[in-house]
């Protein structure tokens, strides 16, 4: 394997463009989940509440697309959300950080250590119980958040651990989404699934045959989205499958998947996550709220994003290095690893979001969000001080 600088650093326009939306987002975010948790436990909560449950949509004698609101933020906007996900890996792969298996690999390294550890840890505590289906949970990195909370940093975190964190991040994403599709379908359905299938591989022909016009695939999209609403397959794995069939082109900004992801940054940042916020952070906490809530499941749940999230990621950087896995031509910036790994245990938004997949108590759904926005905001406070004591020296400097 050849020698890399984790240091050999290539920004681009769509990149900065990415930090932005995500750093502002991130702080968004921040805004709407504490302005939900103030409007949940007021005298407005019920009607707040309420509100998220009142069903819209239509059903006719072919098509029933009548649902609750926050069903639609959770299976039909955040589709949209995975399939800028899927945009920005695919960018990685063809031309980002993760288009040089070298240089890949120690964000890659990292992003398995900061999935497998924090399973790990809430699988050790709740095997054989009805929480084990939540051991996926900690293993979730926002991308949103942690960028986030690293921008208030500003120049006096390095460059290279701002991407560092960013490829991590993706490539955790694409981990989550592996084994969102894999273990959290529910009443399978043969006949749906086959014709999402066949909605892909049209896609995927126009594809090959450089068929070039964006609404031709995203009305096929909608169609494959809900086909894969209705399979027990959750619809939002069509987003990505979706991302994959664009036609990337050599991802100048006259590729339609460039366009497409350019055009999404700003919707997603700053309507869908702060409307996913909204409708899944309103927790009504009852004056004795924290009886019962140091459970198996929400230790397992903060043990893993605090503590499994920063372990597995430096564990698995400083083994990859010291076992040769990945060659460097410079000595690691150790520290800012650390504080980005510790950044990376913010779970929030994919974390909230397989929590309503693994279960469906409402008693373990909340208690397992107080869980995650604790540890996340443990996570951040503390990424942020040490990041700042860290390169306390260029703040001086500066």
């Amino acid at each position: 394997m050849n020698k890399i600088s984790i240091t050999n650093i290539r920004l681009t326009k769509l990149f900065r463009e990415f930090y932005e939306s995500e750093k502002t987002s991130g702080l968004l975010l921040i805004f709407c989940t504490a302005i939900s948790l103030l409007i949940a436990n007021s005298a407005l909560g019920p009607g707040y509440l309420n509100f998220w449950e009142t069903k819209i949509g239509f059903t006719t004698d072919a098509v029933k697309l009548h649902y609750p609101i926050y069903y639609w933020i959770n299976d039909g906007l955040m589709a949209i959300f995975f399939l800028l996900i899927g945009l920005e890996i695919e960018r990685e792969i063809y031309i980002g950080e993760l288009s040089n298996l070298n240089v890949a690999m120690f964000p890659i390294i990292a992003a398995a250590g900061g999935i497998i550890v924090p399973s790990l840890i809430h699988f050790s505590l709740n095997a054989g119980t009805d929480t084990q289906s939540g051991m996926a949970i900690p293993m979730a990195t926002d991308i949103a958040f942690a960028l986030g909370i690293l921008s208030l940093l500003g120049n006096k975190v390095p460059v290279r651990i701002k991407v560092f964190l960013t490829a991590l991040a993706i490539a955790d994403d694409l981990g989550a989404i592996i084994i969102i599709a894999v273990f959290y379908s529910k009443g399978f359905s043969v006949f749906y699934f086959s014709m999402a299938a066949v909605m892909f591989l049209i896609m995927l022909v126009m594809n090959r045959k450089k068929i070039n016009i964006l609404y031709l695939y995203l009305i096929l999209g909608v169609f494959m989205w809900y086909f894969m609403l209705k399979s027990g397959v959750h619809a939002t794995i069509a987003g990505v499958l979706l991302a994959f069939v664009i036609p990337f082109g050599n991802g100048d900004s006259k590729s339609i998947s460039y366009r497409l992801q350019h055009g999404l940054h700003k919707p997603v940042a700053f309507i869908i996550l702060p409307l996913f916020a909204l409708a899944n952070t309103g927790i009504v906490l009852s004056g004795d709220w924290t009886s019962g809530f140091l459970n198996s499941n929400t230790i397992g749940i903060m043990a893993g994003l605090f503590i499994g999230k920063p372990t597995g990621i430096f564990l698995f950087c400083y083994l990859s290095v010291k076992t040769g896995i990945v060659k460097v031509t410079e000595k690691p910036d150790w520290k800012n690893i650390l504080g980005a790994g510790i950044l990376g245990g913010i779970g929030f938004t994919m974390s909230i979001f397989i929590t309503l997949l693994a279960f469906d108590d409402n008693k373990t759904i909340d208690e397992s969000k107080i869980a995650i926005l604790m540890s996340s905001l443990l996570a951040g406070v503390t990424g942020y001080t040490l990041l700042k004591f860290f390169n306390r020296k260029k703040s001086r400097e500066n």
